[in-house]
């Protein structure tokens, strides 16, 4: 699967972009804040339809404009299929439409057509950041390519926010309306659990492969699934049946602190090198490492799984490497199907056949390695 063509309206500091990215490495350099960061957040948009800087749709729309689109011509297996994003303000605060081969299509179908791996600064508090950061990072690498997932996510979810402003509302919460909203939590939750722990226990394979490579073996990284209601190898039945035990054990204590306190939005992952947590005793450049190894680790296992490679999107990484670790790094995301790098100088030669571009005040154009 690769890109090959991306066309932007209005979206950051973009009036008019287009270009026709290569297969395999292309670069984007240049100073800070000149729409390095901007064009890979509307690459990943077009995959994941959603942003990875920012929940107000609206910021993403240039400043004294109605309408940000993003377009693209994604390449899989020889067919070709042209996606769009348009995000328009109204009086009600940003609205966004996804079409799909010039058909407007909703959210779910859009979603997956275009698979993404992004790493972003922001990636690196993976390790020590809150829980939310991690079960997004489960989320979205499992909705892009595992239908089931996402549709059991949304339902999930929906059920969730019923529950919680249900028990907001009152401390005498209906009972038989708690008992229906447990139900939708506990069957689509049994999907949520059994899909994270296959695909975490994947993940964490590869990523202890990708770490002991870089690192020479001297410390194995192991990447464990906390799911919040204990479970061993369950069934998706058996799951549903745990996860209704434990939201009945919970009923009492969920009226009187009026939240939702159990369930799969309440799972974590766990990092550790050598059985020592990294959150608690890894320094700064082993958690960078650790999380670079995940992001590639994602990158392999959405690959495998879905029979398709997605696009890399890594932006401002190699300022965080030295040149030896770079040149590495850059060697080995050269051969990926397609990747998209951003740097504010090159530390380092790019593979051969690699494109690079120079990025100032959103113009690009092709520069020399």
């Amino acid at each position: 699967m690769r890109l090959a063509r991306i066309a932007l309206s209005d979206f950051r500091n973009y009036p008019q972009l287009e270009l026709e990215p290569q297969p395999g490495l292309n670069v984007f350099v240049g100073r800070n804040a000149q729409g390095k960061s901007n064009l890979l957040e509307a690459i990943a948009m077009l995959g994941v339809g959603k942003s990875f800087r920012t929940s107000r749709d609206a910021d993403t729309i240039r400043n004294g404009c109605e309408q940000a689109v993003m377009s693209g011509d994604v390449l899989s297996q020889d067919a070709s299929v042209r996606l769009a994003c348009a995000i328009t303000r109204t009086p009600g605060g940003a609205r966004k439409a996804w079409t799909r081969a010039g058909r407007k299509v909703s959210y779910a179908t859009f979603l997956g057509t275009l698979s993404v791996v992004t790493f972003v600064p922001s990636d690196l508090q993976m390790v020590t950041g809150a829980p939310a950061l991690r079960r997004a990072f489960l989320n979205t690498a499992l909705a892009q390519y595992d239908r089931d997932y996402y549709r059991s996510l949304a339902r999930y979810q929906g059920a969730l926010r019923q529950k919680s402003a249900l028990l907001r509302g009152a401390r005498d919460a209906d009972d038989a309306l708690l008992d229906v909203y447990d139900a939708t939590l506990a069957q689509s939750g049994a999907v949520l659990m059994s899909r994270r722990a296959a695909f975490v226990q994947a993940l964490g394979h590869e990523a202890a492969g990708v770490h002991a490579a870089w690192t020479g073996g001297t410390e194995r990284l192991r990447v464990q699934y906390l799911p919040n209601v204990a479970a061993g190898a369950m069934s998706d039945e058996e799951l549903q049946d745990a996860i209704a035990q434990r939201l009945r054990s919970v009923r009492a204590a969920e009226r009187l602190r009026r939240i939702a306190l159990a369930g799969p939005h309440r799972d974590d992952l766990a990092f550790a090198l050598e059985n020592r947590s990294l959150a608690t005793f890894g320094s700064q450049g082993q958690q960078r490492t650790a999380v670079l190894a995940l992001k590639v680790a994602e990158y392999t296992v959405m690959r495998d799984r879905s029979g398709a490679a997605p696009l890399l999107l890594l932006d401002d990484l190699l300022s965080e490497l030295d040149e030896d670790r770079a040149a590495a790094f850059l060697a080995g995301v050269g051969g990926y199907e397609q990747a998209f790098v951003t740097a504010t100088h090159l530390p380092a030669p790019v593979p051969p056949g690699s494109a690079v571009y120079a990025v100032d005040d959103a113009v690009l154009r092709a520069a020399s390695c």
